[in-house]
């Protein structure tokens, strides 16, 4: 990895650090090529303190530190993208991040869905699907995952792609109402799936 520290006077190069789970953005800091390395030799994220004028180990002091996963340079060789671990809260304030955000999984799409089944939810309207199939009561939504599943299954045998498609999103959208109904979520799920892989 060749970063080029000349293009900044001070010889700095931005670091962006992104949780190498969630991928939220957690801070920016800076680091010339002895922090590089000794966040390399460590695993342990460190900067060039523009403050205090010398190397600054994350965490040094609150314990709160960020374990390396990767490192990479962007394509003008002057930028840093660190994916770490933290070890609790990122920002000094005592948030997950310098940016007050939540340190959250957001798996895109499939978070916006959930938030409007969860606000379908608590918030019912009589002219949503979503809300009458909460009204219903568990059995009616169990139930409609079951025949997602089976319409899924049939679906699976013949070769339309768009029915097969279709039907999934169906056993997805029905399956993730029954989470909400358990009063899970996705993020949940994929921990028992990340768990699986590790035993």
């Amino acid at each position: 990895m060749t970063i080029d520290f000349s293009k900044y006077p001070d010889g700095l190069v931005p670091a962006i650090v992104q949780d190498a789970t969630t991928k939220c953005v957690l801070m920016l800091g800076y680091m010339n090529q002895e922090a590089v390395t000794k966040t390399q030799e460590t695993r342990q994220v460190t900067f060039f303190s523009r403050s205090k004028k010398r190397l600054w180990t994350k965490g040094e002091e609150s314990g709160h530190v960020l374990t390396l996963v990767n490192m990479a340079v962007d394509c003008d060789r002057d930028a840093l993208l660190i994916q770490a671990k933290p070890k609790g809260p990122t920002c000094h304030k005592g948030d997950d991040t310098c940016w007050g955000d939540s340190n959250t999984p957001n798996y895109g799409f499939l978070t916006a869905l959930e938030e409007v089944i969860a606000n379908r939810k608590n918030n019912p309207s009589d002219k949503s699907y979503v809300a009458s199939l909460f009204a219903k009561g568990i059995n009616k939504i169990a139930q409609k995952v079951g025949e997602e599943a089976v319409e899924t299954v049939i679906e699976a045998k013949d070769n339309n792609s768009d029915l097969f498609l279709n039907e999934s999103a169906d056993l997805l959208f029905h399956l993730m109402i029954l989470l909400q109904a358990k009063g899970h979520t996705l993020n949940d799920v994929v921990r028992v799936l990340e768990e699986r892989q590790k035993g």
